[in-house]
């Protein structure tokens, strides 16, 4: 059973920093591109970042410089680092994983980020 579990999530002031975490299980972490992305209310979903697994990014141009994604291969666990955030940045951020061979994708539950004035 594949599961991706998101934690960190909750509020903090504007300028504030957050981690959030996706540990991940019933798949070949290491074969899958994993990434964070985020929906806010009566927004579509977009990208936040994604990460492969010999370690090269790719962020959303309204993160680029705030925000950092790693990954732990032998941990099955991805991170996105966030600072200086804003209240835009407030929405649900769902943990996401592709694997590169056989293109299956799984999605996590989602994590709540509220970024307050």
């Amino acid at each position: 059973q594949v599961q991706l579990v998101e934690s960190g999530g909750g509020l903090v002031q504007a300028g504030g920093s957050l981690r959030l975490s996706c540990a991940a299980s019933g798949i070949i972490f290491s074969r899958n591109i994993m990434g964070w992305y985020r929906q806010a209310p009566g927004k579509q979903r977009e990208l936040v970042a994604s990460i492969i697994s010999g370690g090269n990014t790719e962020y959303g141009d309204s993160v680029k410089g705030r925000f950092t994604i790693s990954r732990d291969n032998p941990q099955s666990t991805v991170f996105l680092q966030m600072n200086s955030l804003q209240p835009e940045d407030t929405a649900v951020y769902v943990c996401h994983s592709r694997d590169v061979f056989v293109g299956t994708i799984y999605w996590g539950q989602g994590t709540q980020v509220t970024v307050s004035p």
